[in-house]
């Protein structure tokens, strides 16, 4: 019986020393954090399809929740450079009621060749449209109103047609819920974007 329990033991641990050789030579790949497509993506006739999140917090002090989506679409109508529209959609709980604001903004995006690596890209965009509030306590406030805006950012492409994206956003808006004021600032973004190829980049 005592022979038997250490055959047994010499059995299991050269098993076990095997099982260990087999899994330091196994190519285990690690999750895809970046794609080498990032010229690509920006050709002439391709489009851009996506969505980027504008705002979302709350605010202690006011008691107040924010969340703003900007889904948007556009076409490069040449290398680097997308014209699109992109739609403003936002939702504001406090104290007593909610707000529902909204918007469509036109906006051209320009890619910059500079400092371009094969999986990111700086980019420079302008947008104008209107937004407007659901929000109207008096007969002075305004429906709709002038969106104007400039942002600086980055995308980095981490599959072969989708890029993350960061954002640096200066909006200017006549688009408020008090009477005739405006409200202009810096705020920071992030989303997604895909790229589709046109069909001749297919």
């Amino acid at each position: 019986m005592k022979r038997f329990y250490i055959l047994f033991t010499l059995c299991a641990l050269f098993s076990t020393g095997k099982l260990l050789a087999q899994d330091t030579e196994l190519n285990v790949e690690k999750p895809q954090t970046s794609a080498d497509v990032a010229n690509e993506s920006v050709r002439q006739g391709n489009w851009l399809v996506g969505a980027s999140v504008g705002s979302l917090g709350y605010n202690f002090k006011s008691e107040t929740f924010q969340f703003i989506l900007e889904p948007r679409a556009g076409y490069f109508i040449s290398d680097n450079a997308v014209l699109g529209a992109q739609a403003q959609l936002g939702l504001t709980f406090y104290d007593g009621g909610e707000n529902f604001s909204y918007g469509l903004t036109p906006f051209a995006r320009y890619y910059f060749p500079e400092g371009a690596s094969p999986n990111s890209r700086w980019f420079g965009e302008a947008l104008a449209g209107f937004a407007g509030s659901s929000l109207k306590d008096s007969d002075g406030d305004r429906i709709f109103g002038s969106v104007l805006g400039l942002r600086a950012g980055y995308a980095h492409f981490v599959a072969r047609n989708i890029a993350l994206e960061a954002t640096l956003n200066y909006t200017r808006t006549s688009a408020d819920i008090t009477v005739d004021t405006g409200t202009s600032g810096l705020s920071v973004g992030v989303g997604f974007q895909i790229y589709l190829p046109g069909r001749g980049n297919m």
